[in-house]
Formats: structure tokens, sequence, C-alpha cells
């Protein structure tokens, strides 16, 4: 597995590679090279030669080469899907529907002749006008998850290129076959060398890209630790940095809700993709007599929930990605266990075709003690805790009272309770009847408290901001300096 940089596939100078695992069968698939900082440095240096002549390239000719992008990705939609679904261990289904929010940020890209425009006014004062424009910044990096190997760094790099900005792209060491197959793509598309680039590795290479004066944004996801760790570590070397963290994401059901829609949106919600996802709904909380139906529809869709390879039919649901995930989360299934819960569905050691696999079918757990550790803290598996509240009063205040602001979802058919949660709710991303609130690629990505660090998200009119610069301009032409010319 090589890096890309200046236009052409390079082997890293690494020292040390690691291999890529199919979370469902064992299997290894490819090894990745830990690139060192060197090689980080190389390609950032290569994005700067590139910049000075991207950022001068007209934007109406910039997303020309997003208008193929789309179209190549297109073509090969399948091909990348069933890459993510071997190195990431989710449904083919869940793969395709990463790659067409992929595509879908492409498509909002594409309007940067529009978002990028700035504005003016005329005669601030007599004779002079003011004008505000967009300029790009410089070298833009993103530093990847695993969870979303297709999608994520599309939130990103569609809108830094298409607004004049060169790129630097660090996926994760477990999923980095995604990206080979994108820039493979990228590479037929022949944009000018240095435009993208693609540097595989680990920590050390996280570091570089925190440290390294060409860098001018870092748009990360991934754990809130890492976070704070990235969005800290990048704004002391003076970047503008956009990091989203963790969720513990929470759901409220009411009595008047349509509990069937309800239980099956949930179930989606929670066991998809494994729970590895900053917007499963891992939280439940049932309000008065939603309780006992709610809990009863829960048990049914876990226990039928089929888990196993998810190229293979009828699968509903992969694996977590790593052995070591699939141990985090039986232990803390089973911690939750001891500080007083009742797992009504219990998914430690299923029975699977694949032995080798890292599977944790869904489970569900009740009786969870809201003071416990386990109900405050990012399982990032198959896992839905149940809890109760009283009226919608006490569940908004159990909403609010979390480290985490990603997600929180309400099912309803009341008008009224839809309103006051979606405006008393501390979060920056709302679901009414709504298990996923992912946001469309022409909204940002919003998220609050521990589960974002900056300012300006991802996707859409944010992403055109954070990767643009506002230069105010006053200019003043007296007829008396014009008549000399």
């Amino acid at each position: 597995m090589e890096n890309y940089v200046e236009g052409a596939w390079r082997p890293s100078t690494a020292t040390e590679t690691i291999p890529v695992m199919n979370p469902a069968t064992g299997e290894e698939l490819d090894r990745v090279p830990l690139s060192p900082a060197a090689d980080i440095d190389a390609a950032a240096r290569a994005a700067a030669r590139a910049y000075p002549a991207w950022r001068r390239v007209p934007v109406t000719d910039r997303v020309q080469y997003l208008f193929k992008l789309k179209a190549l990705l297109e073509q090969h939609f399948d091909d990348v899907a069933r890459t993510i679904t071997m190195e990431a261990g989710k449904t083919l289904a869940e793969s395709r529907g990463e790659m067409r929010r992929a595509i879908e940020n492409v498509e909002v890209a594409c309007g940067a002749p529009i978002m990028i425009q700035g504005y003016n006014s005329e005669d601030i004062a007599a004779g002079i006008d003011e004008i505000m424009i967009r300029q790009p910044i410089g070298v833009c990096a993103v530093i990847a998850p695993f969870n979303f190997p297709g999608m994520i760094p599309f939130w990103f790099f569609p809108y830094a290129i298409a607004a004049g900005n060169t790129v630097l792209i660090k996926p994760s060491e477990r999923v980095p076959l995604t990206m080979q197959k994108v820039f493979g793509l990228l590479d037929a598309l022949e944009l000018p060398r240095g435009v993208v680039n693609l540097v595989n590795g680990g920590r050390e290479a996280v570091d570089a890209i925190l440290d390294h004066p060409l860098i001018r944004t870092v748009s990360f996801v991934g754990s809130t630790s890492t976070a704070l760790h990235v969005y800290s570590r990048g704004a002391a070397h003076g970047k503008r940095v956009q990091c989203q963290g963790g969720a513990k994401n929470p759901v409220v059901i009411l009595p008047d809700a349509d509990l069937a829609a309800a239980s099956e949106i949930v179930a989606d919600s929670a066991f998809g993709c494994a729970g590895q996802r900053c917007l499963a709904s891992s939280f439940a909380i049932t309000v008065a007599d939603a309780a006992k139906p709610f809990a009863e529809a829960m048990q049914q869709r876990a226990k039928t929930r089929v888990t196993g390879y998810g190229l293979e039919e009828g699968v509903q649901m992969g694996p977590v990605i790593t052995p070591e995930s699939r141990a985090r989360v039986e232990h803390l299934i089973d911690k939750a266990v001891r500080e007083g819960a009742r797992a009504t569905v219990d998914g430690r050691n299923p029975d699977v075709k694949y032995k080798k696999g890292n599977f944790v079918a869904p489970t569900v757990l009740e009786d969870l003690p809201l003071a416990s550790e386990v109900a405050a803290t990012e399982i990032f598996g198959p896992v839905l805790s149940i809890h109760r509240a009283n009226d919608i009063d006490e569940a908004i205040a159990v909403v609010n009272s979390g480290r985490y602001g990603n997600q929180a979802s309400l099912f309803t058919s009341s008008g009224s309770s839809a309103r006051k949660f979606r405006y008393e709710a501390e979060v920056g991303n709302v679901g009414i009847n709504v298990g996923v609130a992912a946001p469309m690629a022409f909204f940002p990505f919003s998220g609050a408290r521990e589960s974002f660090f900056g300012d300006l998200h991802g996707q859409g009119r944010d992403a055109f901001e954070f990767f643009t610069q506002q230069k105010v301009v006053v200019e003043r032409w007296p007829k008396a300096w014009s008549r000399k010319f």
C-alpha cells in the first residue's frame, strides 16, 4: 500500500506496517504503513507548492473536476461500497448508503461559484466602496475515522479544493483501503500535481499534521479524547481546527408515539453499523406508559436482527471493527450488569458463521441506573440501554445532563411536544420521529458540548466558510488621480 503525493503513488518511508483485517472473517486484506513525520512533510510541501497555481484556477474550472469525480464515483459505486464492507464490517446496504452521502457532498461542493461569493457596499463614505471577498487559506488536512471511511473525508475535501485550497488526507490506519480506491479515481481526474495528497499512518502522522507549519487547517472526526488532543495541539500551532467528538445519543419515546414505527426506527439507529456511528441512538428514555411496550418491542427487534458478514444476503448487522473493540463492548455490558442492569437481550458470544469475526449481537439493557458509569459512557457498539422518565420535562433534563451533545431524538404525535424538545434539547442535531438525524450535505453536521470543538462544521455553507478566509477591501478612486493616466 502506497501514499499518493504530488500526483503519483509513492512508497512510504515507514519501517513498520500493520495488518488491515476484515472484521467479519478475520482475513488479512493488506498491510498499511505507519508513515513517519517525514512523509507528512513531503506531502505538505507538495500541497504548498501546488497551492499558488491552484488558487488562481477560476472556480468554474475547479468544480469541473468535481463533476467528473461524481461521475467516476457513480461508475465505481459498488466497487467502493464492497471495499467499505470488507474493511469496516458494514452491511453492503450500509456501505452503499455511506457512498451516496459522499457523492451528495461532491454535488454540493459543485456550488462553489455561488457559495464563495462575498458582498459589497458602495459609498460607505463619499466616493469610497467596501468589499468583502473570500479567498482560500492554503494547505488543508483531513484526519478521518474508521467508522465511515468513504463518507467522512467527503465532508471536507471537495469543499476545500473547490474553494481553491490543496489537501492532505490521512485515513484511519484501520480502514485505509477505501481511500486507496478513491484516490485511484482522483488520479484519473488528472488534477494538477499536489492538489490532493494521501498519507497513511497512525499517531505520529497525526501529530506531524498538527505541528506542520505549512498546514493551515485541520478537520477531524473521532473520539472526544482524541478530538481534544487534535483541537488543542492544532490550535496551539495557529491552525483553524474543527473536531467532531464522541456521543451518547438519547432518544425519548412519549406515550403518544407510534410505538411500532418508533421501535423499528430506533432499532435501525441503535444497531445499524453495529452501533459504530456518532449518531447511533444508544440511550432510550421512555416516558410514562411508553416504557413496557417499547421495551418489549425492542427486545423482539434485537433478538431477530440477523448478524453476520455484510456481503452475504439477508445480513442486517456486521461486526465491530477489531477484537479489542469487541472485548471493550463485552466488558461494558458486563459492567452494566454489575451496576444493576438487566441484559434482557444479551449479544455477547453470538452464534455466527465466522468464528474469527468481531461479532457482538444486538444487546438491550434495562434498569441501568442513570448514575452508573456505563450510562454515561459511549459504548460504540450495538447496545441500547432503556431508562424511564415520568414526563417530557424529566426526559429533557436527562438529555441535557450528559457531557455529549451530538444528537437527540423524540418520538411523538404531538407538535407542541416536538417544538418543546427541539427548543430545549442542548444538542447539535435533533430528530423528530427520526432515529438518525444525519444532516443532508447542504446542512452542517452539527454538534454541541463535548461532541464538537470549533466554530464551523463540515458540509454545506459551514464548509465553505471554514475553507475560506475573509478579506475586506476599502477603496477610493478620486477623479484627480484618474486624470493622471
